[in-house]
């Protein structure tokens, strides 16, 4: 190959010679393509196609690079018609580029010439590129992620400081180098280096992606150390823009991975180092054998290893649990589990917690698990994962249920539904009261024995008390009484106490068993609103304008005040509907006769408008009319919708009339003046 130099290469970039490569990102456990990697290519005229690692270096020391990465950004957002939004792209930016200051500014007009979201972008960034300068990488990565970039570390592993660049930059994911991954197969030490990466990255919730996959053996411990993302040969090399459609089209990549379900059975190879633990085949083995449902997750809630019994529990194979998240797989039980987990990743040790799966048996019912979280923690004592334990206590509940229909003081305790349970003899003397009291009221239970609990009671509940109290003792009926009684702080506050009797085979009453329950501030809000109601009543009674309230769409009115029935002249029944008061009719001023919806209060229930004023005569049943002047308002429910309305009515009839009266007689007067002058002769 001839040698190529800086003219050629700037040459090359007028020429547009410089073009995108597409090699495609999967999901290992499917071989679902997930995104592209974006690697550049010269279509030289004469040598053909060029690699980068012939002209990237030259593009470097000759201040061409940024023209490349522009070029090759411009090309691939261009391409990236045909490419679904579901799907990533991932560039590389040269060590050179990110200690550029501009770096972010440029990688933003690019995103918004091409008209490429942000979030679907990955830049991939060497660790060499973050030697030099710590504190202008960390600028130029905060900016990138505010343009919701993502941010990968490549080529990890190959350099010396990669760890502090981990720990000190927001990176999204971490990429396990290919030399690595082409001898993982068969050289040990770089399956060790592969199992410690991908265990890197989950300790720090970052991504894991494995380049350089060149077979199926590969990809198959990737994904048993861990590992969620892959690239290599074995899912297809890099092609032109003008072959993605095909590559999109494919539902899968990689052949199915039918040797992974078998590991998960027991024969993962004996010499594979997995993470976290150096021999997990043995463990695996103990794992099935257990009776106890068992797994590992990671700190993302991500399925590390699972048991035959628990992936029964479960009902999803052993290998679809592996690297998916339980909000994923099962979203249902994440539900239930997530508070558990997050306790235990935050080193909270968690047993025995009882709880209902959310899948059916086959019967139709549903399993009553018994969980158990502990955290795991790494030789620095952080918490690097949790360990679950699920026991099916189904047959033991249903046991214990059936025990508990048998004992009738259990029917009763149920049906009464406790807020402060407490339990009395037969003839109510010897009362025992939960903790509950104590807290709610200051009153130490053993006050209210030996018939103590009277000393409590407001004097104007008290002579109630007892009646209800003796009441029940001689019929054996259900107790439910409401009554205030006095705190320790002296205010009195409201509860309702419910019981009920149990008795013996020959039907005598051998205990009571009850609960309280503080209904103190459902009495006050009634008090408070009947007091608000008894002030309303009194305005409304008081107002010399006639109201009346309906309701919406019935038109069945509410309330009405006096003054309303004084200008009907006849009574107002809340059962009556506005139609009833239309019947005899009315008069538009210009003589026109009122249609159903003219009325200003069907008006404001309609449009949820104000109506009104408007002048009608009303038409009374005893041949009567009078003049009114109505206006109308509607009100709302909580939910916004018009709930219905209020017309306020102002009897103007002597006004009216009186007004008419004199507008008649001017019109007299001025006829009498129209014939005087008439009549009059001129005055030469």
């Amino acid at each position: 190959m001839a040698s190529l130099n800086r003219q050629d290469l700037s040459e090359a970039l007028e020429r547009d010679e410089i073009v995108p490569y597409f090699q495609p990102l999967v999901e290992l456990r499917t071989g679902k393509l997930t995104g592209f990697e974006v690697l550049a290519r010269w279509k030289h005229p004469i040598q053909g196609l060029i690699p980068p690692d012939k002209f990237i270096s030259l593009a470097e020391h000759a201040g061409l690079i940024g023209k490349v990465t522009d070029n090759i950004l411009r090309r691939a957002f261009a391409s990236a018609s045909v490419i679904p939004s579901s799907l990533s792209l991932s560039v590389n930016i040269s060590p050179l580029q990110f200690r550029d200051r501009e770096l972010p500014v440029r990688i933003e007009d690019a995103l918004n010439r091409g008209g490429f979201a942000g979030h679907r972008l990955i830049l991939e960034v060497t660790e060499s590129a973050l030697v030099d300068n710590m504190r202008q990488a960390r600028t130029s990565s905060e900016w990138l992620k505010r343009l919701g970039i993502r941010l990968a570390l490549d080529d990890f592993g190959t350099g010396y400081s990669s760890l502090r660049h981990l720990q000190s930059l927001p990176f999204d994911e971490l990429k396990v180098d290919a030399s690595f991954v082409r001898s993982m197969d068969h050289t040990r030490e770089s399956r060790k280096i592969a199992a410690a990466v991908v265990g890197l990255g989950h300790s720090l919730g970052l991504t894991t992606l494995a380049e350089g996959i060149e077979t199926q053996a590969q990809a198959e411990m990737l994904l048993w150390l861990g590992c969620e993302f892959g690239q290599g040969w074995l899912y297809g090399r890099p092609v032109p823009d003008d072959e993605l459609q095909a590559i999109i089209s494919r539902t899968s990549l990689a052949p199915a991975m039918e040797s992974v379900s078998d590991v998960g059975q027991g024969s993962l190879p004996a010499n594979l180092e997995a993470l976290p633990m150096q021999r997990l085949a043995q463990l695996q083995a103990i794992y099935d054998g257990a009776p106890v449902g068992l797994c590992f997750l990671d700190t993302q809630m991500r399925y590390i290893n699972i048991n035959r019994r628990l992936a029964e529990m479960n009902g999803t194979p052993i290998a679809d649990h592996i690297g998916r998240r339980v909000s994923d797989l099962h979203p249902d039980l994440y539900q239930i589990a997530a508070p558990y987990i997050r306790r235990a990743l935050q080193g909270e040790s968690q047993s025995g917690m009882e709880v209902t799966s959310p899948k059916s048996t086959p019967d139709g019912g549903h399993r009553t698990l018994l969980l158990s979280y502990q955290p795991a923690r790494d030789e620095a004592d952080e918490v690097i994962g949790v360990s679950v334990a699920v026991v099916d206590i189904s047959a033991r509940k249903a046991a214990e249920e059936a025990l508990k229909q048998s004992e009738e003081h259990y029917r009763n305790a149920v049906e009464l539904n406790p807020h402060i349970p407490w339990t009395a003899s037969a003839d109510f003397i010897e009362i025992d009261v939960s903790p509950s009291w104590l807290k709610l009221t200051g009153v130490p239970t053993e006050n209210i024995s030996h018939h103590g609990w009277l000393d409590v009671v407001h004097p104007e509940d008290l002579e109630r008390a007892k009646n209800a109290v003796s009441a029940c003792l001689r019929t054996g009926d259900l107790l439910d009484l409401e009554l205030r009684v006095r705190r320790t702080d002296g205010e009195w506050i409201w509860l309702r106490s419910r019981g009920s009797a149990r008795r013996d085979g020959a039907g005598n009453i051998i205990r009571w068993y009850g609960s309280m329950e503080d209904i103190d501030d459902r009495k006050k809000t009634e008090e408070a609103l009947q007091a608000s109601e008894a002030l309303l009543k009194a305005v409304f009674k008081a107002v010399p304008v006639g109201i009346v309230a309906a309701e919406a769409p019935s038109g069945q009115i509410l309330m009405s005040n006096p003054q309303a029935e004084k200008i009907f002249q006849r009574p107002i029944i809340s059962a009556d509907k506005i139609s009833d008061y239309r019947k005899t009719g009315a008069i538009h001023p210009d003589g026109r006769p009122y249609q159903p919806d003219d009325y200003p209060l069907t008006q404001a229930i309609l449009t949820g408008e104000i109506a009104g004023p408007a002048e009608l005569l009303y038409l009374r049943e005893d041949g009567s009319d009078t003049w009114i002047s109505a206006t109308a308002a509607p009100f709302r429910g909580q939910d916004g919708n018009v709930a219905g309305g209020v017309v306020a009515l102002l009897d103007v009839d002597a006004v009216k009339r009186e007004k008419h009266t004199l507008l008649e007689r001017i019109g007299e007067l001025e006829r009498q003046l129209e014939e005087t002058r008439q009549h009059s002769k001129p005055i030469c």
